[in-house]
């Protein structure tokens, strides 16, 4: 996984890989970009977790338009967005992004399957795990997961400075 900042235009707005990392461990959702099935643009909001590694999962349904496009398509964006601030009076906002590309996979083995909804239960729910862990294995029969190889990822953020 390659933090690469170079095609960002605006010089003064990267965001350093800290707090891009900060933001692929925290953020609580995402928007998953591909292209579908009939070659077209198809972009969906996603909890995701990340393992702390070159990973992202995301869950789902076994089956639907995400998987088609995944299975057409496999490559990838995802959107992350962090601390959002709108400044009606300077018209402007500030803001905090991560944009990462990668590979999906699908098929996973089991154990990797049930690792990852351990993970997005530590992440969403850590007060329930107990229950969190029951509910994942009476649902997991009808639950896909989806790893997305992190080939690259940049950040960006938008700071105004306040007047006193």
């Amino acid at each position: 996984m390659k933090y690469n900042n170079d095609e960002v235009r605006r010089r003064d707005r990267l965001l350093d890989e800290t707090r891009a990392l900060e933001l692929l461990r925290t953020a609580e959702y995402a928007v998953l970009s591909m292209i579908d099935e009939e070659g077209k643009p198809y972009g969906i909001p996603i909890n995701h977790i990340w393992d702390e590694g070159e990973r992202i999962y995301i869950h789902c349904a076994p089956e639907g338009k995400k998987l088609r496009a995944l299975r057409a398509h496999s490559e990838v964006s995802l959107c992350i967005i962090g601390r959002v601030h709108l400044l009606p009076s300077k018209f402007t906002t500030e803001y905090e992004s991560v944009i990462l590309r990668g590979r999906a996979q699908l098929d996973l083995p089991a154990e990797e399957r049930m690792h990852a909804l351990h993970l997005l239960l530590e992440k969403l729910c850590p007060e329930d795990m107990e229950l969190g862990q029951q509910y994942v294995e009476k649902s997991f029969h009808r639950t896909e997961i989806i790893r997305i190889d992190i080939s690259e990822l940049s950040g960006k953020r938008k700071y105004v400075p306040h007047q006193s």
